[in-house]
């Protein structure tokens, strides 16, 4: 039986990835973050990370509910050109899937 990845699973991935990068500073400066919005399915997630060659991370932000509280965010960091491809690759996608033109609305199993 084959195990079935989940975004935990990508986020370890590309953290060893980094963490395998030893000795080398790591500095935020020329990097942006693109915010996955909630509810995104997670199959775009995984393309957006491996064509766009982004960085999964867990953020806390300040999210307006209710009572207007922090909660942890996924966001996708990488440079401006990579930032900016992939959101309009995700926008692309998510309006693509909502009106049911993608594989994954068709199988939601996939999601």
């Amino acid at each position: 039986m084959s195990k079935i990845l989940n975004l935990d699973d990508l986020i370890a991935k590309k953290q060893a990835e980094i963490e395998a990068k030893e000795g080398e500073d790591v500095e935020l400066e020329g990097f942006y973050d693109l915010v996955i919005p909630p509810g995104t399915v997670k199959s775009i997630i995984y393309d957006l990370v491996d064509e766009f060659d982004l960085e999964p991370i867990i953020r806390k932000m300040p999210v307006k509910i209710a009572n207007s509280e922090e909660r942890e965010v996924l966001v996708l960091r990488g440079s401006l050109e990579q930032v900016q491809a992939a959101e309009k690759f995700l926008y692309d996608e998510m309006k693509s899937w909502l009106e049911g033109d993608s594989e994954d609305s068709k199988n939601p199993e996939k999601a």
